[in-house]
């Protein structure tokens, strides 16, 4: 019979081989053209901006780790096929004609040279791929720098965590990647080449394959030997169900079982390796049913048993020492120590005249911030826009500035260039990249001032002035306010990802930057990079798809293009290893608009230290809401703001400083980017004076201190001392009961905090800038702590916690009373039915005179207006149990200092915890005893509204109640129509207009 010749691959003639050659390098190009484009752009970025040695860094550590990792493991994938290959058998018997391994081993031996450089290859390219990313980590093992500080378990400084252990798993999985890859390479291999077969009962092993297969197993046992060494510090990384650390049973356990287990590994490889040479595989197989046995028995059952019948019973006891360590780490860790944070007992209520409320606490009542910068970006939009091509953020900033003598607060924002706002017909290329290409002007308004009494028609608008570029082309600024030299702003919040402008050089009579109605403008500042040549017009053109850029005259040689133009773009492309600020800032230092950003340096390893979720920390209800960008949602136990960055608003020059120049992590960074970041002493007076404690920060370690504020044990154990943010306590505006309905079915976000200037805790005569935030019992809505961090250089970080032992209220049930009082609900229904909006802003808490005082400014959106923008019409103000209800701040306080404000009725037994008090029966209407019926039936149905409202209010149901009100406006207004001459029955809810989510810091 005729056996069937064994099939290769078909033999390709010249010309196809060349097809084939030209397909693969087009094919390559394809693949590797955009990222070698990207590069280019990359390269000429980092060079405008002077950081070109971050990026070669970078780029020359990743290709290092590429070609080590593409080398090692390629390399050993390699060596293990050609001992595959010099140990076959030298006669492989064949099964049959149609034996499909003789088949496959004819093909590999006729493109031998293919098979074993390509695979290899391709395995080290995969590798290389993935191993370059985890450049950081490398970086920063080269560059590691002691704490100063050892774990509580084994002594070693905190710097062996944070930094070395990384880096060594790191290199253990790669080892681990390595020696499986290599195994599977070889069985593979030693099957196709006759050196295992499957033919007989059991099959056959020949002896060179059991020789290289077990000594590459034997690899692998003693790498877990290894990994059982390093095991034994993640046990302080470990996450338990109330804290991160080494447990009791990991302690007592688990750590002793990773010893055993690292001993037997050992004894399991050494086994290997006899049995390889011994050509005894039945003490390899032996060695790892140990293993595995003792994997079960010792790593797992027995610090289960201990767990459970143990450890659980007696939790507490157990457990005290591993959370003792946990509570230390935890405070170092996020920067929350007893040198930083100062707490004292605070009465939270009147302890003082109110005479003397105004003299000691003048520095606070003085200060009081009236304009939500969440709330007014649409009124500085109507007011200042000056062009529809301008525009502002959603949010705006608070700042403090010294004029004329006098430190005051301000409302801040740049007016930017927003090409969303250009009409429909104007937005082709040359408007949008080479005509409108900048901003103009900063515009800001003293934070605690309305231009006229808020019940005048055109007043309770924000007193604005600017500094910007006049129509004649000049520069003005206004009188007695803050100097502007340079208003043009060409990087900005408003710039999006792919938004470009081309600047610079144009030649006379070509298009020119829109400036003013009369000048024209060419950019003079250092940013940008170069575009005149032919080359880099190739490359951009290339870069945005945009075939203009070759082709549009007005480019001429000195002309330049601008691009990633927001400043959390630019910092973090020039600090990557920095974990950036949500929300940038403009400040005017020196008279030029500067972009001041916070870096933070963060670790997920600190031995001990609590996680977090970094985006469910800073998380609140401006983040839920879209208004201010949101962090990453990675875990983190250690974060510092080590650096502050500027952006300048003109040229976009980005420059780093070193704040906290004690931090290990800044100074590991710092030694892998020598040169970049520069010393707090190059900080100029001006900029430091703008400096603010950071949001996204103070969140972060208000959200840590809720918990670690407790000093014992077994209170951190059992969680009855816990704090939290509190609620936000405003909801969507809303005109109906069915709004009102829908908005009370929406989730609830934490209060955002607020910079405010007022009174320094400690020294209330003392005004300082200062970032604040209350903080409420877990599960309660009354008051806890009020907490509080200076901004200002002499006290900058200084954590004041003002703790209350008494249940005084808190933010959410402030807002309750607030609506529920008279003479506010009876207007607020005013407005609901003349179909006017009221917005409420940020509801701000202060220290005053041993109590609390509560501010909320309330705004109103006409419905007549064609555009509808806030204008604040009152102000709300608690005090002492007083509601405060005015036109103006100054009226609103006296109310409450004087005695003349509503008074609340003390809480009762129907309060739910939530801040929802019953309201005191309403007298109903006066009756006669003869009564029509339709009068009647008026009457009952208040008296059925008004009980109604009562038990609304007492369960929290925000839609019942706004039903109930628009029953008893109803029921109200039928008893005055057929009730002519009797008095209308008064009232006493809340408005059915509820607030909306637009606090701000």
């Amino acid at each position: 019979m005729a056996t069937r010749p064994p099939v290769g691959l078909p033999k390709l003639s010249r010309r196809s081989r060349i097809l084939l050659i030209v397909g693969v390098v087009l094919l390559f190009g394809l693949i590797t053209g955009s990222r070698l484009l990207d590069t280019y752009v990359n390269w000429l970025w980092f060079g405008e901006v002077n950081f070109r040695n971050v990026y070669s860094t970078v780029l020359l550590t990743r290709l290092g780790l590429f070609l080590a990792a593409g080398v090692v493991v390629g390399g050993v994938v390699a060596l293990n096929l050609y001992l595959a290959y010099r140990s076959r058998p030298v006669f492989v018997p064949v099964s049959g004609p149609d034996d499909p391994v003789a088949r496959y081993r004819t093909v590999v031996m006729r493109r031998m040279r293919l098979f074993a450089i390509g695979i290899p290859v391709f395995i080290g390219l995969i590798a290389g791929a993935s191993a370059q990313a985890d450049w950081q980590q490398v970086q920063l093992f080269l560059n590691a720098q002691p704490f100063g500080v050892t774990d509580p378990q084994f002594g070693h400084d905190i710097g062996f965590y944070a930094f070395e252990l990384p880096f060594y798993e790191w290199l253990l999985s790669w080892l681990f990647i390595t020696t499986a890859v290599s195994f599977i390479g070889s069985v593979i291999a030693h099957y196709l080449f006759g050196g295992i077969r499957l033919a007989g009962r059991g099959g056959q092993l020949s002896g060179p394959a059991r020789l290289h297969l077990v000594l590459v197993a034997g690899t692998f046992v003693l790498l877990k030997a290894v990994a059982y060494f390093f095991d034994r510090y993640e046990l302080l990384l470990h996450e338990n169900e109330k804290f991160v650390g080494a447990s009791y049973t990991d302690l007592n356990a688990v750590l002793p079982a990773k010893l055993i287990l690292l001993c037997i590994a050992v004894f399991c490889a050494v086994a290997f390796f006899a049995g390889a040479f011994m050509r005894n595989v039945q003490l390899p197989a032996i060695a790892t049913v140990l293993l595995v046995l003792s994997s079960v028995l010792v790593g797992a059952a027995w610090p289960a048993v201990l767990e459970q019948f143990s450890v659980k019973p007696n939790a507490i006891q157990k457990e005290a020492e591993s959370i003792k360590r946990n509570l230390a780490a935890t405070r170092q860790s996020f920067g929350l120590t007893d040198d930083k944070v100062s707490t004292k007992p605070y009465e939270g209520k009147q302890t003082v005249t109110n005479d003397q409320i105004k003299t000691n606490d003048a520095a606070t009542l003085g200060n009081i911030r009236l304009l939500d910068p969440a709330v007014l970006s649409r009124t500085f939009t109507q007011f200042t826009q000056l062009r529809p091509f301008y525009g502002f953020p959603t949010k705006l900033d608070v700042d403090r500035y010294k004029v004329d003598d006098k430190l005051r607060d301000y409302i801040v924002a740049v007016r930017e260039l927003k090409l969303d706002s250009l009409p429909q017909g104007q937005r082709d290329w040359i408007n949008q990249h080479l005509i409108y290409t900048h901003g103009n002007g900063f515009v800001y308004a003293e934070a605690n001032k309305v231009n006229a009494d808020a019940d005048q028609t055109n007043g309770g608008y924000p007193d604005f002035k600017t500094g910007e570029v006049a129509p004649d082309g000049t520069i003005r600024n206004a009188e007695n306010g803050i100097r502007v030299d340079q208003p043009r702003t060409y990087y900005g919040e408003l710039f999006g990802v792919n938004d470009y402008s081309i600047v610079g050089g144009r030649p006379q009579g070509s298009a020119a930057e829109y400036d003013t109605d009369s000048k024209s403008y060419t950019y003079t500042g250092a940013g940008g990079v170069p575009i005149g040549n032919l080359f880099n017009k190739l490359a951009f053109a290339a870069y945005y798809g945009e075939r203009n850029i070759l082709f549009n005259q007005s480019i001429a040689d000195d002309s330049k293009i601008l691009f990633k133009r927001t400043p959390r773009d630019r910092v973090q492309a020039v600090a990557p290893w920095l974990t950036v600020d949500s929300d940038p800032y403009p400040a005017v230092v020196n008279g030029r608009i500067t972009w001041i950003v916070d870096g933070y340096t963060t670790l997920d390893n600190y031995p001990y230290a609590q996680r977090t979720q970094l985006s469910d920390a800073t998380n609140d209800s401006l983040t839920a809401d879209g208004v201010v960008a949101g962090q990453a949602n990675k875990p983190i136990n250690y974060i510092r703001n080590s650096v502050k960055a500027t952006v300048d608003a003109y040229d976009g020059t980005v420059s780093l400083y070193a704040i906290d120049e004690k931090d290990p992590v800044l100074k590991a960074w710092m030694g892998v980017f020598p040169g970049t970041v520069k010393s707090a002493g190059e900080v100029s007076e001006e900029l430091r004076r703008h400096f603010r404690y950071p949001e996204d920060l103070f969140k972060v370690q208000r959200q840590i201190l809720s918990k670690y504020h407790v000093q014992s044990p077994s209170d951190f154990y059992s969680g009855v001392s816990y704090w939290a943010a509190p609620q936000d306590p405003t909801i969507d505006n809303v005109t109906t009961a069915q709004a009102q309905q829908d908005a009370a079915s929406k989730r609830r976000d934490a209060q955002p905090p607020f910079y405010v200037l007022a009174g320094d805790p400690s020294e209330p005569s003392k005004v300082r800038f200062q970032l604040t935030s209350p903080l409420v019992r877990e599960n309660r809505e009354f008051m806890a702590a009020y907490v509080s961090v200076g901004s200002d250089p002499d006290n900058y970080g200084k954590i004041s916690v003002l703790q209350l032992n008494t249940d005084a209220k808190g933010p959410q049930q402030i807002q309750t009373q607030f609506l529920t009082s008279d003479n506010v609900s009876r207007e607020l229904n005013l407005l609901a039915q003349q179909k006017t909006t009221v917005v409420y802003g940020n509801l701000l808490t202060l220290p005053v005179g041993g109590a609390l005082l509560y501010v909320e400014p309330v705004y109103i959106e006409r419905a007549s207006n064609n555009t509808s923008y806030p204008q604040l019409s009152k102000v709300l103000v608690w005090y002492g149990d007083r509601v405060g209800y005015a036109s103006t701040l100054g009226e609103a306080l006296e109310q409450v200092l004087s005695g003349t404000g509503a008074v609340v009725p003390p809480q009762n037994g129907n309060n739910n915890g939530n801040g929802q008090t019953s309201t005191p029966p309403s007298t109903t209407p006066p009756t006669n005893g003869t009564l029509s019926p339709d009068l009647q039936k008026a009457v009952n149905d208040i008296d059925s509204a008004l009980s109604d409202i009562k038990k609304a209010q007492s369960s929290g149901d925000f839609a019942a109640l706004g039903q109930a009100y628009q029953r008893l406006d109803d029921a109200t207004k039928r008893f005055k129509q057929y009730n002519t001459g009797a008095a209308s029955p008064p009232t006493t809810g809340q408005s059915s207009v509820a607030p909306s989510p637009t606090p701000s810091g």
